[in-house]
């Protein structure tokens, strides 16, 4: 198996010689971004009918062979992002309650991470723990007390109220992951874990470990977008050197899981995107500016009253005064012809959202090694459970 930098440089070469395929804003563009550089994977690109697209964002493998012609890397883009599923250890049955209040698909998440963990007899950090229901399940199936760190009081409150009922060795700490004032939480001897702590959460307990040097830390990365920078702030030496630089919307890419819906989610999807692009049409040529005038989130009922009612909402959002006289209907044309190519630019951008996931993952793992840790990634459970299903955990090599 090649290390965590070999791939992280492999996965670099390969992402930074193909940013024109996948680093661009599709809603943002008017026309198919390869146009003029690439004429017929455009043409190839609008010969597909909607069955085929969906039948090719569902296979990354078949989508790779499709695009072959055009990017030469897309079968070694793939191979490069495979992960194999770590090695499960035998759990002590859990004591009856400890799941109420957890919803089941959530309740499998924990219990399939807590199996792929190390047992090291250390007490653990649970950071960003929500109501502490991952801490439920390292208390009990170990047998070692929680610290659960939590910013929200009330969440806080709530935990603390299920464990003392379940009788469990589990502290509430009521805290900011950012301040400095958590670092006194974090200490050497222990086993800190983060469990879909968002972007530059679990970054910062990273960081924080390897400063305090914490015999290990377990973590599944989760929205990689939500960080306080405007731009990705790299952490290893490989990355620091690299030629990617990502914006907030690219760290966007690969949480944009594909899966199958049903016809109503699927019609639903094609209104709102088709509004939202029709609506930006009318602003471009109200305004006479060719940027794309993004809209904040919408209740879905407001969508079944109509596009005209939609651009009056997103008039009102926007501060944009619409003239009185407007052919909405013509606009709406517009924002469904758009769709069609946005469809197809994301159906290329696919390609690239598990081997960019995977450079942000080796990029952590790169960074825990340089910090003189011993480090193994793979996945905990598989996809349909959830799609952040990666694990990296990494464990403190003994000094000679």
């Amino acid at each position: 198996m090649p290390s965590s930098s070999s791939l992280l440089q492999q996965l670099d070469f390969a992402l930074s010689s193909t940013r024109a395929f996948w680093q661009f804003m599709p809603f943002a563009e008017t026309q198919l971004a390869w146009q003029q550089s690439h004429p017929e994977l455009c043409q190839w690109l609008m010969s597909l009918t909607d069955e085929q697209i969906e039948a090719l964002t569902q296979d990354t493998t078949a989508l790779a062979d499709a695009l072959s012609p055009w990017i030469p890397q897309a079968h070694q883009l793939l191979i490069l992002s495979e992960t194999q599923p770590l090695t499960t250890r035998a759990t002590t049955a859990l004591p009856k309650g400890l799941d109420v209040g957890i919803p089941g698909r959530k309740w499998t998440q924990i219990t399939a991470f807590n199996a792929a963990l190390p047992q090291h007899n250390l007490p653990w950090l649970e950071w960003c723990a929500g109501k502490g229901h991952l801490g439920r399940v390292l208390a009990a199936s170990h047998q070692t007390p929680v610290v659960s760190l939590e910013w929200q009081e009330q969440l806080c409150r709530d935990g603390e109220a299920a464990v003392n009922q379940l009788g469990l060795p589990i502290t509430f700490v009521q805290g900011d992951a950012f301040s400095c004032d958590s670092d006194q939480h974090i200490k050497s001897e222990q086993h800190a874990v983060a469990l879909h702590a968002c972007g530059d959460l679990h970054v910062s307990l990273l960081q924080r470990v390897a400063n305090k040097q914490g015999r290990a830390v377990s973590i599944s990365p989760c929205c990689y977008h939500l960080i306080r920078d405007t731009e990705y702030q790299p952490l290893s030496q490989i990355s620091r050197c690299s030629e990617i630089r990502l914006a907030k919307h690219d760290l966007r890419l690969p949480l944009q899981e594909t899966v199958t819906a049903g016809q109503r989610v699927r019609r639903q999807r094609f209104v709102e995107v088709s509004f939202r692009l029709g609506f930006d049409a009318l602003q471009r040529h109200i305004s006479g500016s060719n940027v794309y005038l993004p809209v904040p989130n919408i209740q879905k009922a407001l969508l079944n009253e109509g596009f005209a009612a939609f651009c009056l909402w997103a008039a009102e959002k926007k501060g944009l005064v619409l003239p009185n006289e407007i052919d909405f209907s013509h606009w709406q044309a517009e924002g469904e012809q758009r769709y069609a190519l946005v469809e197809r630019m994301e159906l290329v951008r696919q390609l690239f959202r598990r081997p960019l996931e995977m450079w942000l993952v080796y990029d952590r793992a790169c960074f825990m090694e340089e910090s003189g840790y011993q480090v193994t990634i793979g996945t905990f459970c598989d996809k349909p459970t959830t799609p952040r299903n990666i694990l990296i955990h990494a464990e403190l090599m003994p000094t000679t």
